[in-house]
């Protein structure tokens, strides 16, 4: 199951409505094409299934599926910096002065140029679920930029279309202290065994538990000496194991033995709509009930149960989960 492994959700806002064949045709003027020889990155909609001009949004079970592309070259800031000292020693000698400040710049700009088109190419694909019915866009990414990258995207190619990070009631960080303090996790969920606490005040302490048990007294005094959770791994309905962030984010989602009992396909084909019907079906009931558990989901202007800071749009370090195709 390698479809989702680290997601951010967003609600799309209600007015928003296009067939599915609209949606399609208004991506392929946004359609991925590879970088030319001088350029350092390029990004665009590719095929979900892999095949080559084949639909860029595929439809299974309802839920829509769709994959972002990017492809960035890198250059070794070394390679750069000794091809331009080598560059300036010249100038020196030739003419007797040492360039300046502004010069070097452009040496810079100019030897990145000459390098791009032996630099190394990576590319990165982005998984992305639209839910019509629910109005829900799922973004496997795991950090912000890279997931606005996405929205922004979608925002440009989609008539009326636009989006706000899913807001819960009650702060994520607020209810993971209340479940760990009280060891009462909400209805339909178990505390697993790895958590991230941080202090707020000027300390920045950071306490990490993995593979250790965590009904145990010390971390309830670490909670009760102000320290927040940053991070919280749990299991659903003995289906999905996931971790929790501050952020209302889902990271190294993982579905369990059973979750896939017969879904498994003689072709590529059956594989690819198996994954994605699994993944979605199982994310589908996880979310509402998470989003439960936190309060319900919170209308935009309202003010959250806890006054307390949040960080939900911070850049986190990028996992290398979200590069996972189809």
């Amino acid at each position: 199951m390698s479809v989702f492994k680290n997601v951010i959700v967003y609600r799309i806002e209600a007015g928003w409505s296009q067939p599915l064949t609209d949606v399609e045709q208004r991506l392929d003027g946004a359609r991925f094409v590879p970088c030319g020889p001088s350029q350092e990155k390029a990004a665009g909609w590719v095929e979900p299934r892999g095949a080559a001009n084949g639909p860029l949004v595929e439809s299974i079970g309802g839920q829509w599926l769709l994959e972002y592309m990017i492809e960035s070259k890198t250059l070794p800031g070394s390679v750069v910096r000794r091809k331009v000292e080598e560059r300036a020693a010249q100038i020196e000698a030739t003419t007797g002065r040492k360039p300046g400040k502004k010069e070097m710049k452009v040496l810079k700009d100019d030897i990145t140029l000459e390098l791009l088109p032996l630099a190394f190419t990576r590319h990165v694909r982005i998984a992305v679920w639209i839910d019509p019915a629910t109005h829900r866009l799922v973004i496997n990414a795991s950090n912000a930029q890279r997931a606005d990258e996405v929205v922004t995207s979608l925002v440009k190619a989609l008539e009326g279309f636009g989006v706000s990070l899913v807001n819960t009631q009650v702060e994520p960080a607020v209810a993971m202290a209340d479940w760990l303090s009280t060891q009462e996790p909400p209805a339909g969920f178990t505390i697993d065994r790895e958590c991230e606490l941080k202090a707020t005040d000027e300390s920045k302490a950071v306490v990490r538990y993995a593979k250790h048990p965590l009904d145990i007294e010390e971390v309830r005094q670490h909670i009760a000496d102000g320290k927040r959770p940053t991070r919280l791994a749990m299991t659903w309905d003995d289906r999905v194991s996931f971790e929790l962030t501050e952020g209302m984010q889902l990271r190294k989602i993982a579905f369990l033995e059973g979750t896939a009992e017969g879904a498994s396909g003689s072709t590529k084909e059956d594989n690819f709509d198996a994954d994605a019907a699994i993944a979605t079906g199982e994310l589908g009931q996880l979310m509402p009930e998470l989003i439960e558990a936190l309060g319900g989901e919170m209308q935009l202007g309202a003010a959250p149960a806890d006054p307390g800071p949040r960080s939900r749009a911070a850049e986190a370090p990028e996992l290398a989960d979200e590069t996972a195709p189809f």
